[in-house]
């Protein structure tokens, strides 16, 4: 499913509002998104949300043979997934452009910069090492992927811890959790990606652009950088013509925020590894919120509430105290009770409104009847009347009245057809079916 591309307003929108130093989110040129760390039970599992942007980061690790060109060095692979529950515009088992970018982009990033000191993850050189891997899934998409995927990716290692070993000759013996404590990685620095959007062909510039930013934006520059303003690796998509100046800027830019950003991870490792020793819960159900169904949390509006109490005892104290109605139990009889008025009673309605139809239905006949008069000229005789009584047969197959023999037949039968033509108009090829089948 191709995503939804914006509109010639949105996008005439969104670049007035750059121009203007404003943003969708009420954020400045320069700032950065909240960032949300949550840890799993189990140790390298955590949550990153950059605003709304959702990651998911998990390491695991198997002893495996090392590659024979480094036969004393543990082995790292990084893998991110982009699912259509981040975005629709993904699509599944096929990797887009967008994903393979992401993925050399981490691997220069975490790997290339060795951060980690992979000669520690050897346990028989030649033989046995350990492979560590780390898989990212991005929950959800609102923009800056690559930045929210580094710091998911950096702090899960941090967080991982991996079965302690003894080697025993040519015996290697792998101990469980309980029996000896798990051994963090041995991490140097921690490499983190900063990304800048440039509009109006580098006129103006953006940190951490959103969904909507990144649609409209005309390049990007990403500067992976650790906390001593050590630049990792840097890169320039979208094919803008930057300037040194602004590079330098931009790597400036990075070191503040890298520093604000290493800072807030540690916290975050220290508050869990506390938590852990204290005995008390951790884990994903644990960073949710009470009386919360989602993890995401409404951004609140400032409202100003100093006034609310005295303006609610304003209204009350102006507002009419309301009637006190007790109602007193009715008793009709022995183990029955009534409270209140209860609900009109309906049934001699519905007789009267049977016998309205009733009478609707005599005074049909009767505008039927004055018709035939009006059609015919001939006085028919009044049905309620004692002195002509009509007796009408009950036979389907034949039209006749039995009239007393002083009244002319052939004139009323001419009559009591066409009234039973207009009354009951569906009965003619019922009765024409009748006939041919006693024919036969």
């Amino acid at each position: 499913m191709k995503e939804t591309p914006l509109s010639n307003c949105e996008r005439r929108f969104l670049l007035r509002a750059i121009e203007e130093k404003k943003r969708l989110d009420g954020r400045q040129t320069y700032d950065y998104r909240n960032i949300k760390i949550s840890f799993g039970t189990d140790y390298g599992c955590c949550i990153v949300e950059l605003g709304k942007t959702r990651v998911l980061g998990q390491v695991s690790c198997e002893l495996v043979s090392p590659k024979l060109n480094r036969a004393t060095e543990g082995i790292l692979f990084f893998n991110l997934e982009l699912s259509q529950m981040a975005a629709p515009a993904f699509e599944p088992g096929r990797q887009s452009d967008l994903l393979v970018k992401l993925n050399r982009l981490l691997e220069r990033c975490l790997r290339n910069s060795k951060c980690i000191d992979t000669e520690s993850l050897c346990v028989v050189a030649g033989e046995k090492v350990w492979q560590i891997r780390v898989d990212l899934h991005l929950l959800n998409h609102d923009g800056n992927i690559i930045d929210a995927a580094s710091i998911a990716a950096i702090v899960a290692l941090s967080h991982f811890r991996r079965p302690d070993v003894s080697v025993q000759g040519d015996e290697v013996t792998l101990y469980t959790p309980e029996e000896r404590d798990p051994v963090p990685l041995s991490i140097h620095h921690m490499p983190i990606c900063v990304s800048f959007a440039f509009f109006q062909q580098g006129t103006y510039l953006l940190v951490d652009p959103n969904e909507r930013e990144e649609r409209v934006m005309d390049g990007l520059l990403v500067i992976a950088m650790n906390k001593h303003r050590e630049i990792c690796t840097i890169q320039s998509s979208g094919g803008i013509m930057l300037l040194k100046d602004q590079v330098l800027r931009c790597s400036k830019i990075a070191g503040v925020k890298v520093a604000e950003i290493t800072e807030l991870i540690q916290k975050a490792l220290e508050n869990d590894q506390k938590v852990r020793k204290e005995g008390g819960k951790f884990g994903f159900a644990e960073s949710i919120a009470n009386q919360r169904i989602t993890a995401f949390k409404m951004e609140k509006a400032p409202i100003d509430t100093s006034d609310v109490e005295e303006k609610a005892e304003e209204i009350i104290a102006e507002a009419e105290p309301p009637s006190e109605v007790v109602s007193k139990p009715v008793l009709w009889t022995t183990g029955t009770a009534q409270i209140g008025e209860g609900i009109e009673n309906f049934w001699g309605d519905l007789e009267d409104s049977g016998k309205e139809d009733e009478d609707e239905g005599g005074s049909d006949e009767a505008i039927i009847l004055d018709s035939i008069k009006m059609d015919t000229g001939v006085e028919v005789p009044n049905i309620g009347s004692q002195d002509a009584p009509i007796v009408l047969s009950d036979s389907e197959e034949e039209e006749m009245i039995i009239l007393e023999p002083d009244k002319n037949p052939k004139k009323i039968r001419t009559q009591t057809i066409s009234a039973k033509q207009e009354k009951a108009p569906s009965k003619k090829p019922v009765k024409k079916r009748k006939k041919k089948r006693a024919a036969n």
